[in-house]
């Protein structure tokens, strides 16, 4: 589903919208290594499982900072080239044509030291969760501001008309020192909705467009 994102090309509408260099690996961890390094891929990488079934290890991420532990990692996984984004996410729902947008905290951001002298692999059970907003949050104007509402609106529209897709939410962040830089880094296809605020409304409101959609469609008699 990310690759609709490169398709769409949004590199200069309200701001530049990508998504990081980032592998699948399958199978056998020995490997992960040696395919990071064919792949051009750069350290800390964020590693997250392929498969998500709703348990508490399908939500943990780890962040990876070199390349000797990536073969203690479980594949199936995604790999990610890790991008600061001062520690916020902005979680984006879909619903219809409806779109509201939350802020979470994310993983924090890595600094030059600690990519000198940090080893290893870091766990984040449960990043971004519902209690982990940030939307009340004394955060810097340029980390809080939300990313530009016609850019949303075109992003959901296309992905909605190529994924075939009504109920979905898409995660983005804003690289750190940028205002118009984003990436998506996940999407998910009928989220907890429960996390989204005003959801009963929105939901509602929803389901009788469907509703009235399909009525209007039918033949007259």
């Amino acid at each position: 589903m990310l690759q609709d994102v490169v398709d769409l090309e949004l590199s200069d509408y309200h701001g530049k919208v990508g998504i990081p260099k980032q592998l699948v690996i399958t199978e056998d961890p020995l490997s992960i290594p040696y395919e990071v390094t064919k792949a051009g891929l750069n350290l800390p990488l964020v590693a997250k499982p392929l498969l998500v079934d709703g348990s508490a290890k399908s939500h943990e991420l780890f962040l990876a900072y070199d390349q000797f532990c990536l073969s203690e990692l479980e594949p199936p996984l995604v790999l990610q080239e890790f991008v600061n984004h001062g520690g916020v996410v902005f979680k984006i729902y879909i619903v219809g044509d409806a779109i509201k947008v939350v802020r979470r905290f994310s993983l924090p951001d890595v600094t030059k030291h600690e990519l000198a002298d940090v080893t290893g692999l870091f766990r984040f059970p449960r990043v971004s969760c519902a209690a982990a907003t940030a939307d009340e949050a004394d955060l810097e104007p340029s980390i809080a501001e939300l990313p530009p509402r016609p850019l949303l609106e075109r992003l959901a529209k296309e992905l909605r008309r190529r994924l075939g897709l009504r109920l979905f939410n898409i995660d983005m962040i804003r690289q750190h020192g940028t205002r118009d830089v984003f990436y998506v880094i996940d999407i998910n296809y009928f989220p907890g909705y429960g996390k989204m605020p005003d959801y009963e409304h929105i939901f509602t409101d929803f389901l009788l467009s469907l509703v009235q959609n399909k009525y209007k469609k039918r033949p007259s008699t």
